[in-house]
């Protein structure tokens, strides 16, 4: 699928959430998009974990990590997780680690920052909800499009 979001952003303005340049790359594709699936936890990645294991291949997973900043959400292990799948990217409203070796993966990972920390192994937190964070509403099934220009979200499929 090839898109620009800035292209996207001149033909679909009236229906779509923008959100600018707030996130880091570190996965080694730039640009990607799919449908997205959700997870909000707050410094326990155990959700991370299991959604990268069962979401469908070409999702997005959208990681409403409270904007902790404190520890990391993702490493190296699941980064590999999510290239061995098929998934289309990770957006990130937290952290990332092991990011020398996430940038050798072959998916998108957009995250706020990164933290050598591990996260907590509780299992709490929420999967496929609506969750809101940069200002937008990020929902299960609505499209996510990223590239180093920003992330737009669309409750439709706006590229074929």
């Amino acid at each position: 699928m090839n898109f620009k979001t800035t292209d996207l952003c001149d033909d679909f303005s009236n229906e779509i959430q923008v959100i600018g340049s707030e996130f880091i790359s570190y996965g080694n594709k730039k640009s990607f998009s799919g449908p997205i699936s959700t997870v909000k936890v707050f410094e326990d990645n155990v959700l991370v974990k299991q959604s990268l294991e069962t979401i469908p291949s070409g999702n997005v997973l959208v990681v409403d990590g409270g904007g902790s900043r404190r520890c990391a959400l993702l490493g190296d292990r699941l980064g590999e997780i999510a290239q061995d799948r098929g998934l289309a990217g990770v957006i990130i409203n937290g952290c990332a680690r092991d990011t020398s070796e996430l940038s050798k993966l072959e998916i998108g990972i957009f995250a706020l920052g990164s933290n050598p920390l591990k996260s907590q192994k509780a299992g709490k937190g929420e999967q496929d909800v609506a969750v809101q964070f940069l200002g937008a509403e990020w929902n299960p099934g609505y499209f996510v499009y990223a590239d180093e220009d920003g992330v737009i979200v669309s409750k439709r499929k706006l590229v074929d």
